[in-house]
């Protein structure tokens, strides 16, 4: 067996993958391509129009442009990308680190509203182990973040660690609570399935206001009357909460790179993510990059290495 330390290196795709769908705000049609990539690309956006890529645009906090009801990042242009979160949820919790991804509408496409359909692709064609080591975001100290009630933290941690809860004055949610350690396989057989959930009572709201205009209930779990609508109920015990954390996996992933620490929310959402990666990195003593070892003869889990910050474009 070897001796090296798993998850030493960087990854990315065995080989391009091509899906299709639906925005689930926009209801237009979108066709995504996954390309695999080199080391130290990062996870990077290729907008295009009629075959030509008009925008590049890094899977980084620092490009967020909007967070109402879904992650959006954009470029100085004016070019954006909507609901980015469940597609960076897959790759992140797939430990995958460099991917480009060319999409040709504004929306990245719902699926099924969970994580779900991008994890069986990726699964379809591997994952591809690349030379350069891993590198990390290391919460050096605690960071937190409050607002109107909800809450959101980072604290030091050897690994990445996700407490979620969240309270919802409906019966059919309420109060739910998960922590999980989180790998590959945590996310793969826990968190990648739980889908989006919504209220029949705001729909009317949302259609006026441009949105939702793709979601029905195959790929929402909608909640009226007192109860779930779908009529094949829940795929997971506590799957509202599970959809909350896989949103807050994708949200994280903005960091740029894996993050070594514990995150901890409480009736958080897409805007308080992004308000927690925008706080660690406000100060520079939160944090450092950290690089994976290549064998577990290491007493850390991983090692400090000096780099100079770069903002991402």
């Amino acid at each position: 067996m070897s001796n090296r330390f798993i998850g030493a290196r960087q990854t990315t795709l065995a080989r391009e993958i091509q899906l299709t769908g639906t925005g689930v705000h926009s209801g237009a049609p979108v066709s995504l391509t996954l390309h695999p990539a080199e080391a130290d690309t990062g996870l990077r956006f290729l907008v295009t129009k009629r075959g030509r890529v008009v925008s590049e645009i890094a899977a980084h906090v620092a490009n967020v442009k909007n967070l109402t009801l879904c992650t959006v990042i954009g470029d100085s242009a004016g070019t954006t990308i909507s609901t980015v979160e469940h597609l960076l949820a897959a790759l992140r919790g797939l430990s995958i680190d460099n991917l480009y991804i060319e999409i040709d509408s504004k929306e990245v496409p719902i699926m099924d509203g969970s994580s779900a359909e991008f994890v069986d692709a990726i699964d379809r064609v591997g994952i591809r182990e690349l030379s350069e080591p891993r590198k990390y975001i290391k919460v050096l100290k605690p960071v937190r973040v409050e607002e109107n009630g909800c809450w959101g933290e980072l604290e030091p941690h050897a690994g990445f660690r996700m407490d979620v809860e969240i309270d919802f004055a409906t019966p059919v949610i309420g109060r739910q609570r998960l922590q999980y350690e989180m790998s590959p396989g945590v996310f793969r057989h826990e968190i990648s399935r739980a889908r989006t959930f919504g209220f029949m009572s705001d729909v009317e709201k949302l259609w006026k206001a441009g949105l939702a205009l793709g979601a029905d209930l195959t790929n929402t779990v909608a909640i009226g009357d007192g109860k779930v609508m779908n009529r094949d109920g829940l795929r997971y015990p506590q799957e509202f909460v599970r959809h909350k954390m896989l949103d807050a996996v994708g949200d994280l992933a903005l960091a740029g790179m894996p993050l070594l620490g514990a995150y901890r929310s409480y009736k958080g959402g897409h805007k308080l993510n992004s308000m927690v990666l925008q706080a660690l990195f406000a100060d520079a003593s939160n944090w450092e990059y950290a690089q994976a070892p290549r064998t577990r003869a290491s007493r850390s889990p991983v090692q400090i290495v000096s780099e100079t910050v770069v903002a991402a474009e």
